[in-house]
């Protein structure tokens, strides 16, 4: 079936899961941290509108949170069910990474959830903006278990292999290996930037709609501080992560700037477009730009990027897949950038807030940080091709050799399963962010013994009538 074999299917299977599952701890990374923030502007400022707008973004976050585990789980269980030679192989530097996680970062985020999202009202303000500090510390730590397992894959250090299987036997060489530091940098910093679009875009509906508050407009100049702030940031370490690729993964360079051969001892072009032909060994239409590739991925105008005809054909990765994947995220790069920097022109000249084709702009780029961060993960890992492990293990030879047949059933059930489940889960989320932030009553003052206080409720969605409309149209008739 279009010429797929059984590994093949293996692969779509675990890019599918991982696909849906990275949306959402990269938006619970950065909601947890916004969370933070706000409920610490509103305990410093006593201004309504932060605890508003915590209230909002807590039910989000809820959501968002529970289908982040549920698909977690099922990446955990292909480990052992898909590519069970993989983790006889490695499993004894990825297991206890992935435990770490488990014990220090989930089981944080566990016992203050609770704490978090049910406890306003219930205990003390202190206690409850500790709670919510601690789940988003909780977020951060699961991201650096996570990149330092990912990363070790790809710049495997601090082993040994006995008996045909990988043996720790230094673990801050195995956790702080050559890439980590970059690719947890890189990580972090795009769920904040992917935050900061999701909850500037959802600013923007409300402004389209009529809907004009206070919240509304704090939500939106926040979001856009952030993206001019950390955009930038970005970019400058994508540029530090490019350089320790080159020295450490020199094929994925060659792959993602679809070059194939240097010419005597010239400088390297940078490929802006073309179609690399795996085949053919060539990149059909270039169009290059000369020096700029010497200069971008070595600081000189003399040095050469490796090409990949100095590689073995089956050590090459897709240069077709990483090629435009690469592009991609680069592309919706530029383009926060840009926003953050109209943001900044037209907050000077106070029209952010009323700049309609900002506002659709900005509308548009809410899934960008999420699409960026997709196709920096395919880059990351088609780039790694042919290689589970780099260097080490090849993925043909990780897979647990499941037929052809059951993988492919398997692959449909997993496609109906996730957009069935996880279809209706974004649906109710997306319902939250229309409902958009209310205002809420005062509240008392602390917490203590024999003070009637009620449990928060972050799961309550927007009401059965759903308001949306007559809320927008009661603020475009004030």
């Amino acid at each position: 079936m279009f010429g797929l074999e059984a590994l093949d299917l293996a692969r779509i299977q675990f890019a599918f899961t991982i696909s849906f599952h990275i949306l959402f701890p990269a938006i619970t990374i950065g909601l947890a941290s916004y969370l933070a923030v706000l409920e610490g502007l509103w305990l410093k400022t006593r201004d309504d509108t932060y605890r508003d707008l915590y209230h909002f973004w807590s039910k989000i976050f809820a959501v968002n949170f529970g289908m982040g585990v549920v698909s977690g789980l099922v990446m955990a269980y292909q480990f052992g069910t898909n590519w069970s030679r993989f983790s006889d192989f490695a499993g004894a530097v990825t297991g206890p990474l992935l435990t770490y996680e488990v014990l220090t970062a989930f089981f944080l985020e566990a016992g203050f959830l609770g704490v978090m999202l049910f406890g306003w009202n219930r205990v003390g303000r202190g206690l409850h903006f500790f709670s919510t500090v601690m789940v988003a510390i909780g977020t951060l730590i699961s991201t650096f278990w996570i990149l330092a397992s990912n990363s070790w894959m790809q710049t495997p250090q601090g082993y040994e292999i006995v008996d045909g299987r990988v043996i720790p036997v230094d673990w801050l060489a195995v956790v702080f290996n050559p890439s980590f530091p970059y690719r947890l940098m890189h990580m972090s910093i795009a769920a904040f930037v992917a935050t900061a679009f999701f909850v500037g875009s959802s600013a923007a509906w409300h402004l389209l709609r009529g809907r004009d508050n206070p919240a509304i407009r704090r939500m939106l100049s926040m979001a856009m501080w952030m993206a001019l702030v950390v955009a930038p940031i970005q970019a400058v370490v994508g540029d530090f992560h490019g350089l320790n690729t080159l020295k450490h993964q020199p094929a994925k360079i060659a792959a993602i700037e679809g070059h194939w051969e240097n010419v005597g001892n010239e400088p390297t072009p940078l490929i802006l477009f073309g179609l690399p032909d795996m085949k053919a060994e060539k990149t059909r239409f270039a169009v290059e730009i000369p020096y700029l590739g010497s200069l971008i991925l070595t600081h000189s105008l003399d040095k050469q990027v490796p090409a990949l005809k100095e590689f073995p054909p089956e050590d090459r990765p897709n240069s077709t897949i990483v090629f435009w994947s690469f592009r991609v995220m680069v592309g919706l790069g530029l383009l926060m950038i840009f926003t953050g920097l109209c943001s900044l022109w037209l907050r000077r000249n106070d029209r952010l807030y009323q700049s309609r084709p900002f506002l659709h702009m900005v509308l548009w780029m809410g899934p960008s940080g999420l699409i960026a961060i997709l196709a920096g993960w395919f880059t990351t890992e088609i780039g790694r091709q042919p290689w589970v492990v780099y260097g080490l293990m090849r993925t043909a030879d990780a897979s647990s050799g499941h037929s052809f047949a059951q993988m492919s059933i398997t692959l449909v059930l997993f496609v109906v399963v996730y957009f069935a489940l996880f279809g209706a889960g974004l649906s109710y989320m997306m319902r939250l962010v229309r409902k958009g932030p209310e205002a809420h009553e005062a509240e008392p003052t602390d917490g203590g013994p024999g003070q009637k206080r009620t449990p928060a409720r972050p799961l309550s969605a927007a009401n059965e009538g759903d308001d949306v409309d007559h809320n927008d149209r009661s603020n475009k008739g004030n």
